[in-house]
Parts: structure tokens; C-alpha cells; sequence
């Protein structure tokens, strides 16, 4: 028996067929949203725009900027489309991929969550220690520390756990679960002894 519908009639869609995301994605498109929203200053400060960066980043690094010194420019053209590229790991581990290209985004994501929580970590310690008296610094130096403190340390620490949630996710959904863990810590660690060295040698 055929049901025929009157020609105004709508068509609803099955249940549970409505657009929507699937459970568990959200972790990896917020770490894309974070990468792409975190890639515009980058991108606006080496073109020559300094919105937003008077007041919240190093005067040092505002100098070398202003100055058009080549060397940086380079390097905030790098740090943007490096960004982007975390956005594009965020949108990868949404979803299942094939083998060699899940070990690479999960080891990406574990790289990505001990880089962004160190240095967002980094920040606030140090602004919670000026705030509590524990360390001196310029008096001109005490507002970008609040920046840092209350906006770059924990946007840097979202990132970082926003990357931490979304391969964690992807792990907990495949079947080599012990193979991928492995290269996220593999990732993770290369990020720490990164970290560590770039803190020793006072480089990044």
C-alpha cells in the first residue's frame, strides 16, 4: 500500500536524521575554531596591523614588528598558518581516518596540549607570582603582565586541553586504541622536552 502525500503537504525528516553533531565532535572543532581565531592576529600583526597588540603583547615584540623587521614577519607568518594547520588536526580528529593518518593527528594532538598548557601555564604562574609580590617587574610592564595573566595564560590552557579532549576522543573510538595512545605520548613528550629546553636556553 503506497501512501501519497497532498501536494502541500511537508516532507518531515526520520527522526534523529536532523543536521547535527555528532557526539564527541565538539572537542575537535572547538580546538579548529581556537586555531583559526588565534591564526588572525598572527596574520593581521605581519601585514602591518597592530590591533590589539599595544596593549597586550611584549613592547619588545611590538618594536620588532613596528620595525618590519624581516626575520619576524617571518616568523608571525609561520606561527599563523602553523596555527591553521592545528585547526585542520582539530577538524581531523572529528572524525575516524585511516591508519597512518590517525597516528599523525593524534600525535599532533598530544604535541599540541603539552605545548599550549606549558606556555599558557607559564603565564599565569608568572602573573599570579607579580600580582602576589613574589616577583618584581617594571612598573610599565605591569599591565601586559595582567594580559598575560588573564588572557593569553588561559587562552593558551584552553587550547591546549580543547586538543587534549578532541584525540582523546579519537583514541576512545578506534580499535588500535594502544597503538595511537603511543603516539600521542610520543607527541607529547617531544612537546615537553621542547618545552623544557626552550625554557632552559630562554629561546621561544
Amino acid at each position: 500500500m503506497t501512501i501519497k502525500h497532498a501536494p502541500g503537504d511537508a516532507v518531515r525528516p526520520a527522526p534523529g536524521r536532523a543536521l547535527r553533531l555528532r557526539p564527541g565532535t565538539w572537542p575537535g572543532f572547538a580546538a579548529a575554531a581556537w586555531g583559526v581565531l588565534f591564526a588572525v592576529p598572527s596574520f593581521v600583526w605581519a601585514s602591518g596591523g597592530t590591533f590589539g597588540a599595544q596593549s597586550t603583547v611584549a613592547p619588545s615584540l611590538m618594536t620588532l614588528a613596528h620595525d618590519r623587521v624581516t626575520w619576524f614577519l617571518a616568523v608571525l607568518w609561520v606561527t599563523g598558518f602553523l596555527k591553521l594547520f592545528g585547526a585542520l588536526v582539530g577538524i581531523g580528529l572529528t572524525r575516524r581516518r585511516g591508519k597512518r593518518t590517525g597516528r599523525f593527528l593524534v600525535f599532533c594532538g598530544g604535541g599540541a596540549t603539552v605545548l599550549l598548557v606549558w606556555h599558557g601555564c607559564l603565564f599565569v604562574v608568572h602573573g599570579v607570582l607579580v600580582e602576589a609580590g613574589a616577583r618584581a617587574v617594571a612598573p610599565d610592564l605591569l599591565g601586559l603582565t595582567r594580559w598575560y595573566l588573564c588572557l593569553w595564560g588561559p587562552w593558551f590552557v584552553a587550547g591546549g586541553l580543547a586538543f587534549a579532549a578532541a584525540a582523546a576522543h579519537y583514541v576512545r573510538r578506534h580499535d588500535a586504541r594502544r597503538e595511537l595512545r603511543l603516539y600521542g605520548s610520543v607527541g607529547a613528550l617531544g612537546a615537553l622536552l621542547l618545552s623544557v629546553a626552550s625554557a632552559v636556553t630562554g629561546v621561544g
